[in-house]
């Protein structure tokens, strides 16, 4: 799809803005229905094939949306639409709609992540930096999420040729200390944001937009980390994303390498000059776009002739504890487009949960 009509994009947005439509829902609904439009005028009718209801998201709350994300010279970009990144729609749970500003071509580039520590050692700053600005001499765009320590200085190393990604709305700098550099990003290179205007960042966000940086990525190369820092998330997420993980070793009485040195253990590529990289990713380098799979639809549209398995014949097979949708459809008897189905009725009307993993529960709200 290269144009949406404006009721379409509109449609859209207020579907993705609508309590327990998440991106994995949203996707499942655009595939049945064929349109936004159409997906929202069903939600009430899979709903009460549930046994509950559901609740869109408000008109007028859409239409500030829009006009903030044109107020703040953002715009738009649908996962349907040409300039999609490539890289992002091979990945589960990639985000329907984003919101952008600066050089989308960016993105289309070869990229790598460059991802650790907030409170980063002298050194280890100095090294992001460097390798940063030695990738992107090398025609590599480095994609980080603006946090203090190493992001910020992947940033620096690496501009104008860097892509930030953010937790908040396209006008919220976070952490207020990177203002300057989040508005350098947005005019001269990309700044890309998931939530909508005026979203403060949340904890619950960083993962989200964790899983933007990896998968935008040909690999993530985590510079200095703690065991438990988030960048290991985006490690693991970029492993699952069958994308290089890479790994600069540090020393074992300093804890924030503890988490590199435990990413090596595991199978990380052991990385000690910029080269190293190059060297493990120019395999793909010059053109991104042909290294990846073409997206496929995670949801079959239902055929005339399936096999029923209702909403209540799911039900009776789950529990609170998260199981694979492949063992439903075992389980069920049922084809697997209608065990689909009836998850997607149970979903819109409050009584299931979406796992990682393509697990699915009863949910666990009263």
């Amino acid at each position: 799809m290269t144009q949406l009509s404006q009721a379409e994009a509109f449609a859209r947005i207020r579907l993705l803005r609508s309590p327990r439509i998440g991106p994995v829902t949203f996707a499942q609904l655009l595939a049945r229905y064929g349109t936004g439009e159409a997906a929202v005028e069903a939600l009430s009718n899979l709903a009460m094939a549930g046994g509950g209801h559901h609740q869109l998201a408000r008109e007028e709350a859409v239409r500030r949306e829009i006009d903030a994300v044109k107020r703040h010279g953002a715009r738009y970009l649908f996962h349907d639409q040409p300039d999609y990144p490539q890289a992002l729609t091979e990945c589960e749970g990639a985000p329907p709609i984003i919101t952008y500003k600066g050089d989308l071509s960016l993105a289309s580039k070869p990229v790598v992540a460059m991802v650790g520590a907030r409170n980063a050692s002298a050194a280890a700053v100095k090294i992001a930096r460097d390798f940063a600005q030695a990738l992107s001499a090398e025609g590599f765009v480095v994609v980080s999420g603006l946090a203090r320590g190493i992001d910020g200085a992947a940033h620096e190393g690496a501009f104008p040729h860097t892509v930030g990604v953010i937790a908040s709305g396209i006008e919220i700098a976070y952490p207020p200390q990177h203002a300057d550099l989040q508005e350098r990003i947005a005019s001269e290179g990309l700044l890309i944001a998931e939530q909508p205007p005026g979203t403060e960042p949340r904890g619950s966000h960083f993962p989200s937009r964790n899983r933007i940086i990896a998968g935008l990525a040909l690999g993530t190369l985590v510079v200095e980390a703690a065991v438990k820092s988030g960048s290991l998330i985006t490690a693991r997420l970029a492993g699952e994303y069958g994308r290089e993980v890479m790994a600069i070793p540090g020393s074992p009485l300093d804890a924030r390498s503890h988490g590199c040195n435990h990413l090596i253990r595991e199978g990380a590529v052991l990385v000690q000059e910029p080269s190293d990289v190059v060297e493990l990713l120019s395999t793909f380098e010059g053109s991104p776009r042909s290294t990846f799979r073409e997206p496929t639809s995670r949801f079959e549209p239902v055929p005339e002739d399936f096999e029923e398995a209702s909403p209540a014949d799911i039900t009776d097979l789950l529990t609170t504890a998260p199981v694979a949708v492949d063992e439903l459809i075992r389980q069920s008897g049922g084809s697997a487009a209608a065990v689909q189905l009836a998850l997607l009725e149970l979903e819109i009307a409050g009584r299931l949960e979406r796992h990682a993993g393509g697990r699915v529960s009863l949910s666990s709200a009263p």
